[in-house]
């Protein structure tokens, strides 16, 4: 269906990390499949870009320094209500209070495995 891959391409993505390895390897991965893809090293400067921007999908990571995966998506839910996000983590133990606060979970040992069917399926054209 060429209607589902242009408006996959034009998605706009949000990626946050405090590692700057693994955001530039998901800017670049993504990228490759048509997505525009924002980035920010931390949460504060990810509700910053939010809030500039029109998002449609935002990945974060769990375990950063400052502000940590749950508490932007507290922040997030109050910025942009209707904006899906996704968790990364590398820990075993995320906290469930911050499982419900995200549309989807992925641990970095399956992300590339599992991150195209996740955004695909939160921006309504992936099957459940």
């Amino acid at each position: 269906m060429p209607t589902v891959q242009k408006a996959i391409q034009s998605a706009v993505l949000l990626c946050i990390d405090d590692n700057q390895d693994v955001l530039e390897c998901e800017k670049a991965f993504l990228e490759t499949f048509g997505y525009t893809v924002l980035t920010a090293p931390s949460g504060s400067e990810g509700l910053e870009l939010a809030s500039i921007h029109s998002v449609d999908v935002v990945i974060v990571d769990y375990l950063m320094p400052e502000m940590n995966g749950q508490e932007f998506a507290i922040e997030m839910r109050r910025l942009r209500p209707q904006a899906p996000i996704t968790m990364l983590s590398a820990a075993v133990d995320v906290p469930k209070q911050a499982l419900k606060l995200v549309d989807a979970f992925i641990g970095k040992d399956h992300l590339a495995s599992q991150l195209l069917p996740t955004i695909a399926q939160l921006y309504g054209y992936g099957s459940t």
